[in-house]
């Protein structure tokens, strides 16, 4: 090792996406609303629903694959496997031992993080730890989410706004006193806790609602969002020595077109260095920024230097950042 200060930077990403859309259009046969409200109102045109068979940890799984393939490395590399999720296949074993089974990655350790829309920052902001620590060199951190198994269809406030899908980052050790993961952000507020939640998905009965599903009082959600998202990433560039002008790209948690507006307004931030894909996959909760991460990669929205900030908010609460300069 030389002087360098040790840090993580991004070596691999990929992401899976269930072949299945449901359109807004589609919505209207099924519940109260229409194309043009859900338009308005939260940015988002279709979503990608899960086929039948078709649970979190295959959707982990094949973008854990792509990443990897990215990456260059080999399974037996990779040192820890952190997924992100709220909708598990089973409490246990683990999406990350399923996972880890599927890529043949025997000598990382594994474990799933309950961070609701968070997930993917808290994953990678312990990842960067591990690696910042010496204890590390290559930790595979997944979003993934099949929100569909959760949502009731017959809720129009709700069922509007989830997809499924998965992300996945592949964190490196890196040498590099510029470079990499600059610096976190993560806090939580039990205090909200009623907001929003998932019933009937633990040991604690809920007699009044007949099925486990997310429940949400979206007014009060909005605010806390837009409040905390906002002070993550001022928090995460001051902790780089950085400000927004010295942004490249945001990269958001994708829940609503009006709260990502809200937050890049507070920022000063243009629309071009906003990333939003909201319209083409719905909000898959702690999915959405390692997706979005992919597919910035995919457009050239990212080159050498960039100073990027993934920022999110979610059911806890939850909230956290990520300041990168990438690599």
């Amino acid at each position: 090792m030389s002087g360098c200060k040790l840090t993580a930077r991004v070596s691999g990403v990929g992401k899976a996406l269930p072949e299945r859309r449901l359109t807004n259009a589609d919505l209207e046969k099924m519940v109260d609303t229409s194309d043009e409200w859900i338009s308005q109102r939260v940015g988002i045109k279709e979503r990608r629903i899960a086929a039948e068979g078709e649970y979190t940890s295959h959707l982990a799984s094949r973008a854990a694959a792509d990443a990897l393939k990215m990456s260059g490395l080999k399974a037996e590399e990779i040192d820890l496997i952190l997924v992100g999720t709220s909708t598990p296949d089973m409490v246990y074993p683990s999406v990350a031992c399923q996972v880890q089974k599927a890529l043949g990655a025997v000598n990382a350790g594994v474990l799933d993080i309950s961070a609701a829309c968070t997930g993917f920052i808290y994953g990678a902001s312990l990842a960067w730890g591990m690696i910042k620590a010496g204890c590390m060199r290559n930790v595979l951190v997944i979003g993934s989410e099949v929100n569909s198994s959760v949502v009731n269809w017959k809720d129009r406030d709700t069922c509007i706004l989830f997809g499924d899908g998965a992300g996945a980052a592949i964190f490196s050790a890196h040498e590099s006193e510029t470079e990499g993961v600059l610096s976190i952000k993560l806090g939580g507020d039990g205090n909200f806790d009623e907001l929003l939640y998932l019933t009937n998905s633990g040991c604690r009965p809920f007699p009044d609602v007949a099925g486990r599903y997310i429940m949400m009082q979206g007014n009060e959600v909005f605010k806390q969002a837009v409040r905390n998202m906002y002070e993550c990433a001022i928090n995460v560039l001051e902790g780089a020595g950085l400000t927004a002008a010295d942004v490249s790209l945001l990269i958001p948690h994708q829940a609503n077109t009006r709260i990502i507006g809200a937050v890049a307004k507070r920022l000063g931030l243009p629309d071009e260095k906003v990333f939003v894909n909201i319209a083409d996959y719905g909000n898959t909760s702690a999915a959405t920024i390692p997706i979005a991460l992919c597919e910035a990669l995919e457009q050239g929205r990212l080159k050498k230097g960039d100073v990027l900030v993934i920022d999110a908010f979610g059911a806890g609460l939850t909230f956290g950042a990520m300041a990168i300069r990438w690599t």
